[in-house]
């Protein structure tokens, strides 16, 4: 299986999540009180643990996702799972990111989940965000692709649409990157330093991952306008040597392969 985690959680509805998020923060705020807003999150995190526990409410730390496709391997981790049915990320920040966001979702996304919540002990008072997952794992890998103006070799363009199909769309884009990167070879055969120039000066290194010696390619995560990135990238790609780039724009609805040339 391509998505793995030893951990059934089940499907909350809107309601039945704030029932049991009620519970759960009573405890998160009395975490705060007693210990400050200064400890690691991983005190947090434990605090929080026992307290639930010790509330007749079962905890588990640290839950692993399993994420595979072809010889790529990877484990996420889950901060807290809440009675098999709430997944908590605990943060310990100067206040939540869209960033912190992102990642709890994709963990929502990976699981097949509607809701999950991030906690953040640092602030003067304990801050909390909801987030909710838009899509189901069945809509995500229900995808179309377009490859008309890819030029490129069809076991590229195989390997980034198989990898989307195990994977579905709509996660955090570095998790794309690295499994493209290790089924490429790895990054010490995949990155590289490129020497940019403009008219004839010698600007220095840019970084760019290759799938041949003189192919690159590029993923982004855009689902309105892309043009004006499309425009930028080739002003970049205009400076490199390099023969051409591949565009891989993983978007909700679909997922595009443009290449760039020199010609």
């Amino acid at each position: 299986m391509p998505i793995e985690c030893p951990v059934q959680i089940a499907k909350l509805s809107t309601e039945q999540f704030r029932e049991l998020d009620y519970l759960v923060m009573k405890h998160a705020f009395d975490s705060q009180n007693c210990l400050g807003r200064l400890a690691d999150e991983r005190i947090y995190q434990m605090d929080l643990t026992q307290r639930l526990l010790g509330s007749g409410i079962e905890v588990m730390r640290e839950v692993p996702v399993h994420l595979s496709h072809g010889v790529f391997r990877k484990s996420l981790f889950l901060d807290v799972v809440v009675a098999e049915k709430a997944v908590y990320e605990l943060k310990t920040v100067r206040a939540i990111t869209d960033e912190h966001a992102g990642q709890l979702l994709t963990y929502l996304l990976l699981l097949d989940l509607s809701h999950g919540k991030l906690v953040n002990f640092r602030p003067r008072s304990v801050e909390s965000r909801f987030v909710n997952s838009p899509f189901t794992t069945a809509e995500r890998r229900a995808f179309g692709v377009d490859e008309g103006g890819y030029e490129g070799s069809r076991d590229f363009l195989d390997l980034v649409i198989s990898l989307c199909r195990d994977w579905g769309t709509s996660l955090t884009l570095s998790l794309y990157q690295e499994a493209l990167v290790a089924l490429l070879g790895g990054s010490e055969r995949v990155e590289a330093m490129i020497p940019l120039e403009r008219d004839r000066l010698a600007l220095g290194n840019q970084r760019f991952q290759l799938v041949t010696a003189d192919t690159a390619f590029r993923l982004t995560a855009m689902n309105g306008e892309t043009s004006d990135y499309g425009s930028q990238l080739r002003r970049l790609f205009a400076c490199s040597p390099l023969r051409s780039i591949h565009w891989v724009n993983i978007a909700r609805h679909t997922v595009s392969l443009t290449t760039i040339t020199n010609s």
